[in-house]
């Protein structure tokens, strides 16, 4: 959940490797709280991190995990190199099974002390020393690669390596799978042989047998190495049951059972490369070089060469390179690739760009804040690879179930093949058929994959989108919620206070001469609400900072007081004149703050200790969308929303009225908050908060899923939150519901499918019209609908 940023010396973070699930984590949470020496901790489940005020040893920590594997290392800065720990990219998975067992076969080469694969980003982690060779030993199968990760800071030599594997991977699927073809072209012979023939002959049994050891070979090659470790998978069942059918001499079904389990494969690791295309697209979205002036020469120069406090040259219609502010120019840049925005946004001196977006209009001079590796798109390129590994709870119990389902199959159709002749006086060939069909029917592919393409497919089409989600649990939670509380200020409002009324209250005195004493008075204050008039007064040219102000002072909860050309003045609150009994302060006056205030507005009252001159009114004001997005999710089945703020009564039911929300909470304290949000998980179990990341921490920490805003730029945001919303509005909140809810109706679907297609299949056994043909079709047939299926996420609009 979302974590409190505390700026304490004696606050460590530890990166934590080993959270099988959130219930975990939040048991690990518990158990450091109770450490000695600890006052207080908090996990980041999305990030893999725990943040721990006190201290405490690696020791201690990784003890108070209390379950297996758990390792726990302290956050390395972020230009410190890995030592023991190198990040693989790995090509060829074919499905998540291959890819648990990949790392279960890294772990154990000697030199390495822990892997973690992530299928959805097709890396791997491993912790220790290993060769290339050595890992892609460890794959057991064919056609796996493995390559080194390239550091963001690589040299031009190594970026020429990485465009040349980019190459192989858009090798023609002719050339990419002529062996699969080449293995086709024989049954296809075979049954041409068959056919001039009327009945199988040598030459016949051949094409057969060669199409099996061509096509098959890298099937048989992981299926008999499983055969002898007792470990059973998709490859050991398709072994098997082509074993049984050359052994009772059904050469042409075995055939087609090898080419079509090939060609499933080859669809499933198709669909897991178009959904891990979002991850690829986003990397392409800055540009590798930029224009930089150095030593008043401008020179065009690779990112990653360049330094923090460099000068870009942005042209108009070219894509800004790295992040910084603008030191000169104005522009309208297109932000979309980062925070979803369809409109350009004006930018001008001291306002912050972002690497990988466009400028749509002037010349821009950047100077450059951050180093490449830690732009905003790099951060939001490695959080979503992070979240894609991360295992939703439905993956969770696929795999759980997958575990237990295939050595279950083996016996059933053991079973199926010995019972009926043993017992029955059935006939041995037609059983043991079926047996092996029913092992073939059993293959789990279509289960395995029904959800991790679902999750990457997801979370991709919500970074293009501008939501970043931390996860595939959180992914899940957000499709489950039924209600939503809403932090006000900077959420529902734009947090950015400024004037809405100014009523005169002496005619004879000017209009624009009260307002340059007023703006002189607060210029001199601390008030949040000074800037609104200092604000007011500039787009109304007033000039107050010759103004000469003396013996300013401050009236605590009340107000401001100063002499201006030996004259008191005093502006505040209503209450401060009437402590003053300014003789025309009346019931007319009375009745015209009280309207303000029942507005949402903060009415201030300026004059001097005889009259009131003029009534001022400040207002944070509503977010354009906060109505029409409260409307959406109310649509969308949320059964309540609710706003939360500090703010009193009257502002608060003015403001929560005008956006629309079910209820209203006013006049509350961080504690009343977390409370609140309690409250509402007892009565309608996911409940999400929505705030800025920072502030309301416990509220944002107790809910199902904490939702950050204003996350270009906000580290804070981006580090925390277990959603953010790139475009600091809430405008994609409801699409990122639409998307979970889409996420879960699929993965149930999917679910469902796989194991229905296969009861069907198996129901066949009992009159004995199960098939290899009608095994294998439908096994690959729910495999290609269901990672079709998935892929839908992909287009989901908003």
């Amino acid at each position: 959940m979302s974590e409190s940023v505390k700026s304490l010396e004696d606050k460590n973070v530890y990166r934590v490797d080993g959270f099988s699930c959130a219930n975990c984590a939040g048991k690990f949470e518990k158990n450091v709280k109770q450490l000695p020496g600890v006052q207080d901790a908090k996990v980041n489940f999305g990030a893999s991190k725990i943040s721990v005020q006190g201290n405490a040893t690696i020791e201690e920590l990784e003890k108070a995990g209390a379950f297996e594997n758990l390792k726990v290392a302290p956050e390395k800065p972020k230009r410190e190199p890995k030592i023991v720990e190198n990040v693989y990219r790995v090509e060829g998975f074919s499905c998540a099974n291959c890819a648990g067992k990949f790392e279960k076969n890294v772990i154990q080469l000697p030199g390495v002390q822990d892997a973690k694969v992530n299928f959805g980003a097709s890396k791997i982690s491993v912790q220790g020393n290993a060769t290339i060779e050595e890992l892609e030993k460890a794959g057991a199968f064919e056609n796996l690669k493995v390559s080194p990760e390239k550091p963001v800071r690589q040299a031009t030599q190594e970026t020429k390596e990485v465009r040349e594997v980019e190459k192989e991977e858009k090798v023609p699927f002719h050339k990419k799978h002529s062996t699969l073809l080449f293995a086709s072209l024989l049954i296809v012979f075979g049954y041409l042989s068959l056919f001039v023939n009327g009945e199988e002959n040598l030459i016949t049994s051949l094409l057969f047998v060669s199409s099996i050891v061509i096509g098959g070979f890298s099937l048989f090659k992981v299926g008999f190495q499983n055969l002898l470790h007792f470990d059973f998978d998709m490859k050991t069942l398709m072994t098997v049951a082509v074993i049984g059918a050359a052994i009772i001499g059904e050469w042409a079904e075995a055939s087609i059972v090898v080419i079509l389990f090939a060609i499933s494969e080859a669809l499933e690791r198709f669909s897991m490369d178009r959904a891990r295309q979002s991850i690829r697209s986003l990397m392409d979205i800055a540009p590798n070089e930029a224009l930089v002036r150095r030593n008043g020469q401008e020179l065009m120069i690779h990112v990653d060469d360049i330094a923090v406090g460099d000068i870009m040259i942005v042209k108009p219609g070219q894509k800004i390179a790295m992040d910084g502010l603008v030191v000169s120019g104005n522009s309208a840049v297109n932000q979309a690739a980062i925070t979803g925005e369809s409109v350009p946004v004006e930018k001008t001196i001291d306002d912050e760009v972002f690497a990988g977006t466009i400028n749509e209009e002037g010349l821009l001079e950047v100077k450059i804040t951050k180093l490449v590796e830690d732009t905003t798109i790099s951060k939001i390129i490695h959080l979503v690879e992070e979240a894609q590994g991360e295992r939703a709870p439905a993956q969770a119990f696929i795999d759980k179930f997958a575990k237990y389902y295939t050595p279950i199959i083996m016996v059933i159709a053991a079973l199926v093949a010995i019972v009926p002749p043993l017992f029955l006086g059935a006939d041995w060939g037609t059983w043991v058929y079926q047996g092996l069909a029913v092992l073939v029917v059993g293959c789990p592919c279509a289960l395995v994959i029904s959800t991790p393409i679902s999750i990457v497919s997801a979370i991709g089409n919500a970074a293009k989108k501008g939501v970043l989600i931390k996860g595939g649990v959180y992914l899940e939670e957000m499709g489950a919620l039924k209600a939503i509380a809403f932090d006000k200020t900077g959420t529902l409002t734009k947090g950015v206070p400024i004037v809405t009324d100014y009523k005169m209250l002496n005619e004879n005195v000017s209009k624009e001469e009260t307002l340059s004493y007023i703006t002189a008075l607060e210029y001199r204050s601390q008030h949040p609400l000074a800037s609104a008039i200092m604000k007011k007064a500039g787009e109304e040219n007033i000039f107050y900072s010759d103004i000469v102000v003396e013996d300013f002072t401050s009236i605590t909860g009340k107000g401001i007081m100063g002499n201006i050309k030996g004259t008191t003045y005093y502006i505040g609150s209503p209450k401060l004149f009437k402590d003053l009994s300014t003789t025309n302060y009346d019931k007319n006056i009375e009745q015209k703050v009280t309207k303000l205030q029942n507005q949402g507005k903060t009415a201030m009252v300026f004059g001097t200790e005889k009259e009131v001159l003029a009534v001022i009114a400040v207002a944070d004001q509503v977010r354009e969308t906060s109505k029409d997005i409260i409307d959406k999710l109310h649509q969308l089945g949320i059964k309540k929303t609710v706003m939360l703020t500090g703010d009193n009564k009257g502002t608060a039911n003015a403001i929560g009225s005008q956006v629309g929300v079910s209820e209203i909470q006013a006049e509350l304290m961080p504690q009343d908050k977390l409370d609140y949000i309690k409250q509402l998980r007892s009565e309608y179990g996911n409940v999400a908060m929505v705030g800025d990341g920072v502030n309301d921490a416990p509220a944002l920490a107790a809910s199902t899923v904490g939702i950050a805003m204003g996350g270009a730029g906000t580290d804070t945001a981006i580090e925390t939150a277990d959603v953010a919303l790139m475009g600091d509005d809430l405008s994609k909140l409801p699409f990122a519901v639409k998307l979970s809810r889409k996420s879960l109706n699929i993965i149930k679907a999917n679910i469902t499918f796989a194991i229905g297609i296969k009861l069907i299949a198996l129901l066949l056994v009992i009159p004995g019209w199960l098939t290899l043909w009608i095994a294998i079709l439908s096994d690959m047939g729910a495999t290609l609908l269901v990672a079709l299926n998935s892929l839908r996420l992909m287009r989901v609009k908003e």
